[in-house]
Parts: structure tokens; C-alpha cells; sequence
């Protein structure tokens, strides 16, 4: 085997198991923290006692991770695939 043939089977395998590594925590945790609220799901105004729910995330808290939303993109183009056969 060549270096150069070494080297890019080397790189195959990295990209291989980081791709899996990536699926793997999205199957486990499949949200993250909404940005806007910094996953708290409201606002608390410092002077008034006032809350205000955040509109990003409908007051969850969560927002749903790259790889959630790919997987979804997937899964509504093969049903609609499938039910124009």
C-alpha cells in the first residue's frame, strides 16, 4: 500500500466515524438551548417584574439541532415520494 493510499483510507475513517459520532449525539440529544433565550423560554425585563415568552423557540426553550432538521428534510421528502408513486 502506498502512503498516499494509507493517507486517504486514514482520512476515510476519520470522516466515517465523526459523521457517526455526529448521528449518534443527535439520536440522543436532538435539541439544543434556544440562542434568543438562552434556553430559559422567556425574557424577565430587569426594572418591571415583567415576562415576555420567547417567539423563537414558543417558550421551550429548546430549538432543534442541524442534524434533527436534516433528518426531518429527509424523512418529508421520502413520504412524499412515496405517496406519489
Amino acid at each position: 500500500m502506498t502512503p498516499a493510499n494509507s493517507a486517504s483510507l486514514l482520512l476515510a475513517t476519520a470522516l466515517l466515524l465523526v459523521t457517526l459520532g455526529y448521528a449518534a449525539s443527535c439520536v440522543l440529544w436532538p435539541f439544543k438551548a434556544c440562542r434568543i433565550c438562552n434556553g430559559e423560554g422567556k425574557f424577565r425585563s430587569p426594572f418591571l417584574r415583567a415576562v415576555r415568552l420567547c417567539a423563537a423557540c414558543k417558550s421551550t426553550g429548546l430549538r432543534p439541532r442541524a442534524g434533527l432538521k436534516a433528518w426531518n428534510a429527509y424523512r418529508r421528502l421520502h413520504h412524499t415520494n412515496r405517496r406519489n408513486r
